[in-house]
């Protein structure tokens, strides 16, 4: 009787320790989801480079390790839409095909910013299909630039490498909304080929 009940306190013990241990755990999970999530809207401070300010030269790599620019002159009317992402943020996961569509129809260069260790970045884009075929930029260099502290944030660089949006979004009205505060980008004037004019003389 006393061994059998010896043995229920040691099971009941490492029970309880179990239930400390997966309840540690989820906190963890909890605090790291708030961190990520809140606030989802307007930042209300917004430290590091801001809107109107240009972005410094950076070079930075892609998870295939190929070079990409950021901050350097681009082509007239060209403009880059960065979003910043990372594997554990549900949010992001929601974003990315939004993102990706307005880019598309808005004629924007789409680039995603990823934040964490590069196999759970090459996890995340493998297993997301409208991911592929888009650079995923490593390293934080530029979101430390940038100040960025809440996912998904969304960056718009016109082709001087101004900062002309730069904001946290979940949702396609909140994308549309920040984009539709920027004036259009004027149209290169169209160039006939192929005529020769000549001036009396």
């Amino acid at each position: 009787m006393t061994l059998a009940l010896i043995l229920w306190q040691i099971v009941l013990t490492l029970l309880i320790l179990g239930v400390a241990v997966m309840l540690l755990a989820l906190a963890r999970q909890i605090g790291v989801l708030h961190e990520r999530m809140a606030p989802i809207g307007p930042q209300e401070a917004r430290p590091g480079l801001d809107v109107g300010q240009v972005v410094p030269r950076l070079v930075l790599h892609t998870l295939e390790d190929r070079p990409v620019v950021i901050g350097e002159a681009l082509q007239a009317g060209h403009r880059q839409m960065l979003l910043f992402v990372a594997p554990e943020c549900p949010v992001c996961k929601r974003v990315i095909p939004i993102a990706r569509d307005v880019a598309t129809a808005r004629g924007f260069e789409l680039l995603f910013v990823g934040d964490g260790p590069v196999p759970e970045l090459k996890d995340m884009v493998a297993s997301r299909p409208e991911m592929q075929g888009i650079p995923l930029l490593t390293g934080v260099e530029l979101g430390l630039v940038l100040q960025i502290n809440r996912l998904p944030a969304l960056v718009l660089l016109d082709e001087r490498g101004t900062i002309r949006v730069k904001d946290i979004v979940n949702t396609r009205r909140q994308i549309e909304d920040l984009l539709d505060t920027v004036p259009e980008a004027p149209r290169p004037a169209h160039v006939e080929t192929g005529v020769i004019s000549h001036a009396a003389v």
